[in-house]
């Protein structure tokens, strides 16, 4: 039976499959109207390009799709560089917490816009251009090709901050963290300004901290996204605050939880597939086309009416395998070989005993002539002892055709039957 027609329908299935998936990852694209900074998008405001650009040049980053609760004290997959990307969602309590002490352990933050409370945090707020002007040039390094900023990072108003005690008076205890404010803790010993506008604000900071700690400050949001490092000559500048410390090596992780992409409601595979099979014409036809396939299996599947008539092979007989055998010898002119023969093969399919070397079965005949109970079988017994012992060159065969005959006579009389071939007979 031949599986041609299968195998090239599972072959056409499993190409289809191939093509949805390729397409849903390669061709979907992100709506001009999603604001956010995530790398799950490749809209102009998404950040997938600083993903993918990250793991061409060899860095390790990856997706955080979880809270940032456990932070500071995670081990196995704690970060190198946890990058804040403008979320929608703004950090709680505990996560600033968190993102304090990775600080204070030595770990580097980049914070873009607010930073989720990051920014605020540490002392800083993002401020919009008020007036004519909504936006600004930067002060450039030699002659890279920079995007004017829309906003800057200024200190947060006297009033609005609490006073910052001296690190010195402060103890590490988790107690006196959450009594005293554990931002207060965020005390810089160095501020580099990276990147600053034409009116000597900063645009992008960087913020040292006692024990090796850093946070990278940007107050422009859009200098993270997919438009500015397509455009512009961002990624230079950006690159090495995304590039681990030879001190401190590791992965860059950028926070999609608090940019609504969790765990349980981020984007899947199996959704992006079916998203895009829904709503693009290709996915329509490939949709058709299995379904028609489906139905063209389960027809196929079925059998209607009585089965087919086939023609009915029966094997030989061992009888006609031994006639075969009597045959060949009795052309080949050795008559005592065809009669030894002969009588060697009624001796396997009689005996249930282990096949013997031992080609001598005038023994056995005897003793299958005692055994024996049928006047007709012992003659035939008889009558095969006798052609093995007989010479008679003139009559070969004759000899042969009859010790065929008398074993034929003996199988007859003492082959096992069936119960039911016994009962019937």
């Amino acid at each position: 039976m031949s599986y041609r027609l299968e195998i090239g329908l599972a072959a056409l299935l499993t190409g289809s499959l191939a093509f949805v998936l390729w397409a849903a990852t390669r061709q979907q694209r992100t709506p001009d109207f999603d604001f956010r900074s995530s790398t799950f998008l490749n809209g102009p405001y998404g950040s997938k390009g600083l993903h993918d650009v990250l793991l061409r040049l060899g860095r390790r980053s990856e997706r955080r799709r979880t809270s940032l609760e456990h932070l500071a004290t995670e081990r196995a997959h704690r970060p190198a560089i946890l990058v804040v990307n403008a979320p929608t969602i703004p950090l709680d309590d505990d996560e600033v917490s968190e993102v304090v002490r990775f600080i204070r352990a030595g770990g580097a933050v980049v914070a873009a816009g607010s930073g989720g409370g990051v920014t605020g945090c540490a002392g800083w707020r993002t401020q919009p251009f008020v007036g004519s002007e909504d936006s600004m040039a930067v002060i450039a390094a030699g002659s890279l090709r920079l995007p004017q900023v829309t906003r800057v990072l200024t200190p947060l108003e006297v009033e609005e901050q609490a006073t910052t005690p001296s690190l010195e008076s402060l103890r590490k205890g988790e107690a006196e963290d959450e009594t005293l404010g554990i931002c207060k803790t965020l005390a810089p010993f160095a501020v580099d300004t990276v990147i600053a506008a034409l009116n000597k604000r900063p645009v992008i900071l960087l913020l040292r901290y006692r024990g090796g700690g850093t946070l990278t400050l940007v107050g422009d949001r859009r200098w993270l996204t997919n438009r500015m490092w397509r455009d512009t000559d961002v990624p230079v500048v950006a690159v090495p605050l995304l590039t681990p410390r030879r001190e401190r090596p590791g992965r860059v992780v950028w926070d999609e939880y608090h940019q609504g992409f969790s765990e349980t409601t981020g984007p899947t595979l199996v959704g992006s597939t079916w998203k895009w099979m829904r709503g693009s014409p290709a996915g329509w036809a490939i949709l058709q086309l299995c379904a028609v396939a489906l139905l063209w299996l389960a027809m196929t599947a079925v059998r209607f009416g009585p089965a087919r008539a086939v023609i009915e092979r029966r094997r030989r007989s061992p009888l006609e395998h031994l006639e075969a055998l009597g045959a060949g010898l009795e052309s080949a002119d050795d008559g005592d070989t065809a009669v030894r023969r002969l009588a060697l093969g009624l001796r396997r399919r009689l005996s249930h005993a282990h096949p013997t070397r031992d080609e001598n079965v005038l023994p056995w005949l005897a003793g299958l002539e005692l055994a024996t109970r049928g006047t007709k079988g012992r003659a035939a017994v008889r009558r095969l002892q006798h052609l093995l012992t007989a010479r008679d060159p003139g009559a070969e065969s004759a000899r042969v055709l009859a010790a065929a005959q008398a074993v034929e006579d003996v199988w007859e009389e003492l082959r096992p039957r069936h119960p039911q071939t016994r009962n019937a007979s």
